[in-house]
């Protein structure tokens, strides 16, 4: 199949916020450009679509934490006449867990998936939206980027990066006509929370949003040219909770909340335990 003129391009599309971005961009009636690691989901759900909403779509297993791969995928479309006017940058993943417990080569696996391909993803394509002075760029980041957390401190600091870059392209690309809209979405049911190896107590589970009106809220975002955004009331709450109170309150709040388990802990030790500290 060749899909000619332009289309959406999602990464990490072959799961959770990723499948769901496809879903409704199929629905839209957009041309797709699905991107993952694991081409079985993948090829599944691009047929989905081509069978739901009738449109084409591409599959291109992709490994982006090899910044190589990320050039020669854009080659790819380019000789098959594909342009991308809209770059969705989904893929990423974390993980909870005290940063000196965990190898050293899973945060640095975190930090070229969540910072050094995204940028390579958004300087790549990016330059044909700003040629063509039309497009529209979506970056994932997550509620964590207002946060440090305790035991995500590699995510959280990943995704602010994510955060911070995409509201500065805001204004950059605005003079090519370009959007570029930051998206921080809170925990979703989207097999993430596994994924991270992420505790959940009842109060995160009942906070949790599905993930159909998380993805609508990006999209809208994107649409209304929004530099950034925050999905849901609870955690557009936190977000001010963050920016109204000190940094040593708030994380003491959000760690207990995050991190039960080392709350519990904590309150076991005396005064003069290491961990009292």
């Amino acid at each position: 199949m060749t899909i000619t003129h332009s289309a959406v391009l999602i990464t990490g599309a072959s799961s959770g916020f990723g499948e769901e971005f496809a879903r409704q961009s199929a629905q839209r009636g957009h041309r797709l450009v699905l991107v993952a690691r694991r081409l079985g989901r993948l090829e599944a759900s691009a047929e989905t679509r081509r069978q739901q909403y009738k449109i084409e779509v591409l599959v291109e297993q992709v490994d982006l934490s090899d910044i190589a791969a990320v050039t020669d995928l854009h080659a790819r479309l380019a000789n098959r006449g594909v342009e991308i006017d809209v770059l969705i940058n989904k893929a990423g993943h974390g993980l909870q867990g005290p940063f000196l417990d965990r190898p050293l080569d899973s945060a640095l696996s975190m930090i070229q998936l969540d910072i050094a391909s995204l940028t390579a993803m958004t300087h790549v394509f990016g330059q044909g939206v700003r040629k063509r002075k039309r497009g529209q760029i979506l970056q994932i980041a997550s509620i964590r980027a207002y946060q440090g957390v305790e035991q995500f401190a590699v995510y959280s600091a990943a995704k602010t990066y994510v955060l911070r870059f995409g509201e500065a392209l805001h204004r950059e690309f605005k003079r090519d006509n370009v959007t570029v809209t930051t998206w921080c979405p809170g925990l979703s049911d989207t097999g993430f929370v596994n994924a991270a190896e992420q505790w959940v107590t009842p109060l995160i589970r009942m906070l949790m949003m599905q993930t159909p009106p998380v993805v609508r809220a990006g999209i809208c975002a994107l649409d209304a040219g929004r530099s950034s955004v925050v999905a849901g009331l609870a955690n557009k709450l936190t977000a001010v909770f963050m920016w109204a109170t000190p940094r040593r309150i708030h994380q003491a709040v959000l760690s207990r909340i995050m991190n039960p388990g080392i709350t519990k802990s904590r309150a076991r030790c005396s005064p003069f335990s290491p961990l009292a500290k």
